[in-house]
């Protein structure tokens, strides 16, 4: 059968597909645009099982704040490449996805695709032809709450303090993004990673020839070093290295009670590919 241009027009502006992929999907349907809709979203599943096996390592780190509500969301949304990062209709499904995140933060991740996400994901899978995936997501319900992501958006934070200070939490927050600490406070360091620290350490200092005093010492400062390096209130203040994060904090005579730090892909594995290899994969998506 004959296939009209408007209707291939209308079909188009409906899915956000091309042009041929919508003039396939008519003549599947025998002109039927509700039925061709309808094809094309179980294709979309389709494509998005093929896809899934795919590394995504790009994408964007976001956060947002619901004050009514006392909720702090970071989010952090993978694709295949910093291209489709930059590409409209996936920077507007991030904030879909943060926007019902904040609505919804006692649902699980996994829920809150089930329930409104996942078709959306698999749709636009779909139309950009790179695999999708909203990777993780942290809560935080407190009173006084505040965030930072870097312009970039691959690096951001959410950080509750004790009393209302805007400028404090806006700081800490930048600070947080800024220095990756682990904890809030040394003593809140997992005892399994100082171990394994501390094993490094050890074997690092193995060959020393200086008396075992001296090496117990060593292994001591580094160990401790190793400690406030990664302890936000131990830190050197990123805006004024003269003074660490607790001084900061107790001149303002506040707590911070919780944070969370993402930054963009760390711990995905991505497979390096050389230029020939990676032309291919693009022809094959």
């Amino acid at each position: 059968m004959t296939i009209k241009a408007s209707e291939v027009k209308l079909l188009r502006e409906k899915t956000g597909l091309g042009m041929m992929e919508c003039k396939k999907a008519l003549i599947e349907s025998d002109g039927d645009i509700e039925a061709a809709i309808v094809n094309l979203r179980k294709n979309s599943a389709l494509k998005a099982e093929k896809k899934s096996s795919r590394t995504a390592a790009e994408g964007k780190i976001l956060s947002g704040i619901d004050p009514s509500e006392r909720v702090a969301i970071i989010l952090e949304i993978n694709c295949e490449t910093d291209f489709v990062a930059k590409d409209q209709s996936f920077i507007d499904f991030c904030n879909e996805c943060l926007n019902y995140c904040i609505k919804n933060p006692e649902l699980s991740l996994e829920k809150l695709l089930e329930e409104n996400l996942e078709e959306k994901r698999q749709e636009l899978i779909q139309k950009i032809g790179e695999n999708i995936v909203v990777r993780r997501r942290e809560v935080i319900k407190s009173d006084f709450i505040y965030s930072y992501v870097h312009g970039n958006n691959k690096i951001g934070s959410i950080v509750s303090l004790s009393k209302a200070n805007d400028a404090l939490g806006e700081d800490i927050a930048m600070h947080i993004a800024a220095s990756a600490p682990l904890v809030i406070s040394s003593e809140d360091l997992d005892k399994d990673l100082l171990k394994r620290e501390k094993e490094i350490i050890d074997a690092q200092v193995s060959d020393s020839d200086k008396p075992e005093e001296i090496i117990e010492k060593m292994v001591f400062g580094r160990l401790e070093k190793f400690k406030s390096e990664v302890s936000l209130l131990s830190q050197p203040f990123v805006k004024d290295p003269s003074k660490k994060v607790d001084d900061l904090v107790r001149e303002n005579d506040n707590v911070v009670l919780k944070f969370f730090r993402y930054e963009l892909g760390e711990g995905i594995e991505v497979e390096k590919m050389d230029f020939a290899e990676e032309v291919k994969s693009q022809l094959e998506k």
